[in-house]
């Protein structure tokens, strides 16, 4: 799994722990407190950290893990202060790799590895910003928003290639979530229908749903998980 280092990322690899997977995390970020808080289940993961702007290690990464499932939780979000020393453009282009890109180049090679082996499943993490063009308040950058609704077609798409071959591809949609990503930004508690934003684990939870034989009916879905401040 991607993004394993903080946010929706981590708190997915302790669930998935817990419930018993064995574990291939990566993240641009050192891995050791996720492997801590692995550990600390008394149980073990393998980190490799690397760039998902990287293609070399992108196929090496397939290579190495060969998963059963695959969530894919990596994003990044532009704002002003974020890689200064990068002009805008390259800001966009560096968010739509990491956003777009390596979720397409990876999930595709996991819908043929996991073929050759009977089946599997991908989660590719999306946003409400990708549903309704501005996230939760309507402040999400245009950018950011753009590149979660293509997560959310790379879905769809991506779930036409591997349903036939019992790889199964879904998505979730997540709201405001207490994350790294997040900081910085205001959700009033009155905006949102629970009086909260959401904390990781409770994407986390349905994102390793979503990656168990427990969703073995379900493809080309991206579920909302926003605590009803949007619904489509």
């Amino acid at each position: 799994m991607t993004g394993a280092a903080s946010g929706i990322g981590q708190a997915t690899a302790r669930i998935l722990a817990r419930l018993g997977a064995d574990l291939v995390l990566t993240d641009v970020a050192p891995l050791a407190e996720t492997q801590k808080q692995i550990e600390a289940l008394g149980l073990r993961s393998t980190p490799i950290q690397g760039d998902l702007t990287d293609d070399e290690f992108l196929k090496d990464l397939v290579e190495r893990a060969r998963p059963f499932s695959f969530a894919h939780c990596a994003a990044v979000f532009s704002r002003d202060t974020w890689r200064p020393e990068l002009s805008a453009r390259a800001r966009f282009d560096l968010l739509m790799q990491v956003n777009v890109r390596a979720p397409m180049i990876l999930a595709s090679a996991c819908i043929e590895s996991m073929a050759e082996r009977g089946g599997g499943f991908i989660v590719l993490v999306g946003s409400a910003a990708g549903r309704n063009g501005g996230g939760i308040g309507g402040g999400t950058p245009i950018d950011y928003a753009a590149s979660k609704g293509a997560v959310h077609t790379l879905v769809r798409s991506l779930s036409r290639r591997g349903v036939g071959r019992n790889v199964l591809v879904n998505g979730v949609a997540p709201g405001p979530v207490e994350t790294p990503l997040a900081r910085g930004l205001d959700f009033p508690p009155e905006s949102l229908p629970l009086g909260r934003i959401g904390q990781p684990e409770e994407l986390a939870w349905p994102i390793a749903f979503l990656c168990s034989p427990a969703a073995s009916f379900i493809s080309g879905a991206v579920l909302d998980v926003n605590g009803g401040a949007f619904v489509g």
